[in-house]
């Protein structure tokens, strides 16, 4: 950073943290003392009393099992996976700095992927040092004559504190004879970085030969990475290898509710997830990195036909369990021979296309899935179509549900199960849509390109790929649309080309 950017950062942080840190300065010593004792045996309340300007939002359970982790171990590995807007970064200095002031930690190396950014970081703990009014009443002046520089500085009661960018040299890290005694990588990995294999690879050497290594072995030492896993290899991943401790944390929790929704509510999140990508969600709330068209390179759209002119339309759905966790996919798909004169080819198959004509897919009710199928029911109209459900756990309580609501609606819809025993999903779809989308026989339909529906089924597609966790609900649905065309319409077909030649020859 210049001088000129580290001043105005520099006026930012400090007109709001000495507003909010005012104290009385009549209190005497006694009592200072004894709130001093009181707040280190509860260390919530320390970091609330201490750090009011950044605990706006009671902790989640997650935060705070975490702080009694970093408190209770002084020889810890650490790696703190949680996602963008869970305050890791904060939490992490809150806990650094409780340590650092209550004596049980002399020297903090703040390591990121540059020297200013690492120097960004490590602002915040100087300048609440300098300037936090409360801390400094009951711990006393912490500033020092002697090296006082945004990137190193030491107490003075003797704790040292620098920032250090990936590649530096930390040899001979010293604060007189104490070796670091935490060492928090904070931002490491960079999306360049993650590109090149070698890069990154070069990167770790340096975390663990140089970095790691500046640490004493008969002390006990803090080691603390905090990020998101950005990438299938980057450092992050590599420091779970060696960790004491995993905390993966995302945005939302294993039921598809907010992690921390103290602070994050379900309006909050719904909100920025829609303002970007499917991939960028997953890589930065939920870390997931997914590199796009890895199978899929690209989903080509084409208008739909009439529904008239589809020579066999299924509609398939792939249920789930929950309203937030996987995604409910209904798709109407139909098969078209766009050139029904050409019956001489050696390919029969070869005037085949499958079109994705309307596509529902969504984290969503039972109720919302049963609507679906009234729409399409109103969209195919008279035509003939087949109604399949996948196979799967409680199938027949949702059968029975939805039977019983368009029953009451006055309408019908012939629900078959589909109980064929599936292969690996992956190899399924890979195998039976890769080939279609590539050789310009598969379509999304261009007349719902801009409906969310539809996009999110282009997302998923781009995201498939070996070893994600992307979610895979739509294609998995067309997949099961396109299996059950093929073993209803091909024998057909098939048959009909033959008469045909038959009667030609």
């Amino acid at each position: 950073m210049t001088d000129k950017q580290i001043i105005v950062s520099w006026q930012e942080h400090s007109k709001p943290l000495i507003e909010c840190t005012a104290i009385n300065v009549d209190e005497p010593e006694e009592v200072c003392a004894k709130r001093r004792v009181q707040l280190e045996a509860m260390p919530e309340e320390w970091f609330k009393y201490y750090f009011s300007r950044y605990v706006y939002a009671e902790p989640a359970r997650f935060h705070i099992e975490a702080s009694k982790r970093i408190l209770a171990n002084p020889e810890w590995y650490e790696v703190r996976l949680w996602s963008r807007e869970l305050a890791k970064t904060t939490r992490t200095m809150l806990e650094i700095l409780f340590l650092c002031l209550t004596g049980k930690k002399k020297y903090v190396i703040l390591i990121s992927n540059s020297l200013d950014n690492a120097s960004r970081l490590l602002m915040p703990y100087k300048l609440n040092l300098e300037q936090n009014s409360k801390l400094i009443q009951d711990y006393g002046n912490q500033e020092s004559a002697g090296k006082w520089t945004i990137t190193e500085f030491t107490t003075e009661k003797g704790v040292a504190f620098r920032a250090l960018g990936a590649g530096q040299s930390p040899r001979g890290t010293r604060n007189e004879e104490v070796r670091p005694d935490i060492i928090l990588f904070d931002d490491l990995d960079t999306d360049s970085d993650c590109l090149n294999a070698e890069i990154i690879a070069k990167k770790w050497r340096w975390v663990e030969e140089a970095a790691i290594s500046t640490r004493s072995v008969s002390m006990p030492t803090t080691i603390l990475f905090c990020g998101n896993k950005i990438a299938l290899d980057c450092c992050m991943e590599r420091a779970c290898l060696h960790a004491d401790y995993i905390d993966k944390v995302n945005i939302r929790d294993e039921c598809g509710v907010s992690s921390w929704p103290q602070k994050n509510t379900e309006e909050h999140i719904n909100r920025v997830i829609k303002q970007k990508s499917y991939a960028s969600v997953q890589k930065e709330y939920f870390n997931n990195p997914i590199t796009e068209g890895s199978v899929f390179k690209s989903i080509a759209y084409k208008p739909a036909y009439a529904i008239t002119d589809y020579s066999y339309l299924v509609c398939y759905t792939d249920p789930s369990y929950t309203a937030t966790g996987d995604y409910k996919a209904t798709v109407l798909v139909g098969i078209v021979d766009v050139d029904k004169n050409k019956t001489d080819s050696t390919d029969k198959t070869i005037n085949l296309e499958y079109h994705i004509i309307k596509c529902f897919l969504d984290q969503t009710t039972t109720a919302s899935m049963i609507d679906w199928h009234l729409q399409i029911l109103a969209l195919v109209k008279g035509c003939k179509c087949n109604y399949f459900m996948e196979a799967v756990f409680m199938q027949k309580e949702l059968v029975k549900e939805l039977y019983n609501a368009i029953n009451a609606k006055g309408k019908y819809i012939p629900l078959e199960e589909d109980k064929r025993v599936k292969t690996n999903k992956f190899v399924r779809i890979e195998t039976m849509l890769e080939p279609l989308n590539r050789n310009g026989k598969l379509y999304l339909n261009e007349n719902e390109k801009n409906n969310p529906n539809m996009k999110r089924l282009e997302e998923q597609f781009l995201a498939f790929g070996p070893g994600s966790s992307a979610h895979d609900d739509g294609p998995d649905a067309v997949e099961g649309a396109i299996w059950k065309l093929n073993e209803r319409y091909i024998p057909n077909y098939f048959k009909d080309i033959y008469w045909v030649n038959k009667e030609k020859n």
